[in-house]
């Protein structure tokens, strides 16, 4: 693994963090309208969709280069893209298996943010097994008429169009009578209901459809293509921006050194307990083997090999590191790792989470639970481990992945 910087790779990461220095948001985006203002900012910078065609509004650039945006958007804590399901997820997938005319027609859209994409896979019934769906497309000539539930949907209430996955044939396999398509959510028979959180805010959503329509021209793929359309979507998901991760963990550990220095138990700072020193170190170490796995992606994505069946070992990896992460901050915290409002100065910080949202310790502890379950939950990726990656029969699975 040689991932040493050009000259050309260390002059484009000074510019680009001088860029980001300058111009990173002094407050927080609260509004709609501000948080997109702040994604076109970013797309008129050429730090949007860097890695797709140019043809499609991209730049083909490296793996490489777009580890150095997003790390150093993770070093001064930037605001994310509004968009990220449709730039990482959506735009990928339609680049991979659409039409031209899907091509021509959505992605530029996507990268703008001129329109907002959700994805709609997990029904309540079909999260982690996602095969059983149950909601149905049924051809009705010159369209499909859409009819079923979906739920867990990322930013559903702000988003106009979902990648949908539904049912197009009970008579086969579950796994084969899946198709994709591309859904308008803001039509009449689409019902989007927000769904508050432990957390606080409200970014899952339900959504209900009653009747809703696609076009016959919004199928993705070939009909039954959608499990197969599905992995490429998982494996993006999974296994992206490993090292901006790994960047605001960093962060996130430096200011819980600066609270072990500032804070006192029993009349004496806490980085002076030996148990909080243990854990600090603790965490240092795991964080660093979090920089080396995450490395080992990059390389692999540098030479051109797409994410496949292993980036499960990363998403298990880094999502049961992260609650681990948490845990042992609010241990070392103690009750103030529970304030969410009126904090001491010591912890008055900007704490972010995978989430990408600067928020206090609190919030980053939730949020750290959410990382286990989504794209499929540290079970189904030990799933994925065993049988595609180490190649091990089913019923050897349970006892041999740990």
């Amino acid at each position: 693994m040689d991932l040493r910087y050009s000259s050309d790779d260390l002059a484009f990461r000074d510019a680009t963090r001088r860029w980001f220095e300058t111009n990173v948001p002094k407050v927080e985006l609260k509004t709609l309208d501000e948080r997109r203002e702040w994604h076109r900012t970013l797309f008129a910078a050429g730090y949007v969709g860097m890695g797709w065609p140019p043809e499609y509004g991209g730049q083909a650039a490296s793996a490489l280069r777009q580890a150095i945006v997003a790390d150093e958007m993770a070093r001064v804590n930037a605001p994310p893209t509004i968009n990220g399901l449709g730039i990482g997820i959506v735009g990928p997938t339609i680049i991979h298996h659409g039409t031209e005319a899907h091509k021509h027609r959505y992605l530029k859209k996507i990268l703008a943010a001129d329109e907002l994409w959700c994805q709609l896979y997990s029904e309540p019934n079909a999260g982690s097994d996602l095969a059983s769906l149950k909601t149905r497309a049924e051809d009705k000539g010159d369209h499909f008429e859409v009819n079923g539930q979906k739920i867990w949907t990322s930013y559903g209430a702000i988003s106009d169009w979902g990648l949908l996955l539904a049912r197009t044939d009970t008579s086969v396999a579950k796994h084969r009578g899946i198709s994709c398509f591309l859904i308008n959510i803001r039509q009449p028979g689409v019902d989007v209901r927000p769904l508050k959180q432990v957390t606080g805010n409200q970014e899952f959503c339900e959504v209900f459809m009653t009747g809703a329509r696609v076009e016959k021209s919004d199928l993705v793929g070939r009909l039954g293509q959608g499990w197969e359309i599905a992995q490429t979507t998982l494996s993006y998901e999974r296994g992206g921006n490993s090292l901006a991760r790994v960047t605001r963990y960093t962060s996130a550990f430096h200011e819980l050194v600066k609270a072990a220095r500032g804070l006192r138990r029993g009349g004496r700072p806490l980085i002076d307990d030996p148990l909080v020193r243990a854990k600090l170190g603790r965490i240092y170490a795991e964080l660093e083997v979090q920089r080396y796995a995450a490395l080992r992606v990059l390389s692999a994505l540098d030479k051109g090999e797409g994410p496949g069946a292993a980036s499960s070992i990363t998403k298990l990896s880094y999502s049961e590191f992260e609650k681990r992460y948490f845990e042992l901050a609010l241990e070392i915290l103690g009750p103030y790792g529970q304030i969410t409002a009126g904090l001491p100065e010591q912890l008055n910080t900007r704490v972010s989470a995978s989430s990408g949202h600067g928020e206090t310790w609190a919030y980053a502890y939730l949020w750290s639970r959410a990382g286990t379950i989504y794209s499929g939950s540290s079970e189904i990726q030990k799933n994925v481990i065993g049988e595609r990656v180490l190649g091990l029969p089913k019923e050897a699975r349970a006892d041999r992945v740990k």
